[in-house]
């Protein structure tokens, strides 16, 4: 009887002891997924803050644009390496700045001594959008080839070296260009940039250290001839030490005796996407590349053969050679492999085929003169009317032209067509 009763005890304990653990587990799940459930629910609230702040900035910020050319002051003249300075930009005005996508550009109309017109120039904004009171652009200043010292030195870059001072007054459109980061984006990245084609890049990269996006994977791939061309070093390696999202390497071509490996740089010879898949985890990244024609051609070319999708590789184009380098071919036409190009103003036909690029270069052939300032469809500056005919573009222009005008820098004609030059 006695152990009847033991046994019956001992069921009793376990049922008790089976309905306790059924409570404690129940109340985990229930405690579990309230938490999960405020966790959600403030992740909802945060993004719906998050979303009203950036439409209300977006609001702000559009209504802080300007059309034309406004006065700008140079505030700040600093010396970041060898011919390579940053000019800090304060509106004349004093208010304040709109932001802009980081990767776009300034245009300039400059009044340099001795020109008969002014020179309009293109520079990448080379810091974040953050700040409100000004814009920084970062100058490399081209000097003449040392293998044909009969080229003069850049006019526009020797003009910001030599003559621009603190205190200085420009001329500056709006922030403006395609070629930016998507900061609504989650996206893996891949920047890669060779000398002052950093400019841009380092906007980008600023951009995500400094805003919401700061756990945003991002990779640097930067190559200069040896530490006299090192732009802005001290800062990459302060990004690289601070964030664990940011990984940094730079290449020096020609290291000097001087240039420590492991030190100063951490890769001999020339950025290359050998290294680049030696080094990212996957190729699932988005590339932006910026730098000198020979080696964006050369990349684009590499990357597309690892696989990676054209949508993926972005890349900024200023001047005739990167475009022609970077940019799908021109589309041949269907019906004639010659067009007709008439000048009105100068009374020039021209025949045009595929050889001669742009109708830009075709008038410059033919010594008719159209202004031109980026050579990249962003500016405005070869803006011609179209009195008959029509053309199509070689890329995407960086702002809509007007109705019945162009841009001849990156157009070419559809069929015989007349331009009001």
């Amino acid at each position: 009887m006695a152990v009847i009763v033991q046994t019956i005890g001992v069921i009793i304990i376990g049922a008790l002891l089976a309905q306790v653990v059924l409570f404690l587990v129940s109340t985990w799940h229930r405690v579990t997924y309230e938490r999960q459930r405020r966790t959600l629910a403030l992740e909802l609230l945060r993004c719906r803050v998050e979303a009203a702040r950036t439409l209300k900035v977006g609001q702000e910020d559009e209504k802080r644009f300007w059309g034309g050319f406004r006065k700008f002051v140079v505030r700040q003249k600093v010396r970041e390496c060898h011919d390579v300075y940053s000019f800090y930009l304060a509106p004349h005005d004093r208010k304040p700045l709109p932001r802009f996508q980081p990767g776009q550009h300034l245009v300039f109309k400059l009044h340099i001594p001795d020109t008969t017109k002014p020179v309009v120039r293109c520079y990448s904004l080379s810091d974040s959008p953050t700040q409100s009171d000004y814009y920084r652009i970062t100058i490399k200043r081209e000097l003449s080839p040392s293998d044909n010292p009969d080229v003069p030195a850049g006019l526009v870059s020797s003009y910001f070296h030599n003559h621009l001072q603190e205190g200085d007054i420009l001329d500056v459109k709006a922030p403006s260009g395609k070629f930016f980061l998507d900061l609504t984006s989650a996206a893996p990245v891949a920047f890669v940039a060779g000398g002052v084609g950093i400019t841009p890049l380092l906007s980008m990269l600023n951009s995500i250290t400094e805003g919401a996006a700061t756990t945003r994977e991002v990779w640097l791939f930067y190559g200069v001839s040896n530490g006299t061309e090192h732009i802005m070093k001290d800062h990459l390696a302060q990004l690289n030490r601070q964030y664990h999202n940011v990984h940094v390497h730079v290449c020096y071509s020609q290291p000097s005796d001087a240039d420590v490996i492991g030190e100063d740089y951490d890769h001999s010879g020339r950025v290359s996407v050998d290294l680049l898949r030696g080094l990212l985890p996957s190729n699932n990244y988005e590339f932006f590349l910026c730098g000198p024609p020979a080696m964006m051609d050369s990349l684009t070319k590499q990357l597309k053969v690892w696989g990676i999708p054209e949508d993926k590789i972005f890349f900024e184009a200023f001047g005739s050679a990167t475009v022609k380098k970077t940019a799908a071919p021109p589309p041949r036409l269907a019906d004639a492999t010659q067009v007709e190009v008439f000048f009105s103003k100068t009374g020039k036909r021209c025949q045009w085929d595929q050889k001669h690029g742009s109708l830009l270069e075709l008038a410059e052939g033919n010594a008719v003169q159209i202004d031109f300032g980026c050579r990249a469809g962003s500016c405005g500056t070869c803006l011609t009317a179209i009195k008959a005919g029509d053309v199509t573009y070689m890329t995407e222009p960086g702002v809509a032209p007007e109705a019945g005008s162009c841009f001849p820098c990156i157009a070419i004609p559809k069929g015989h067509v007349t331009l009001d030059a």
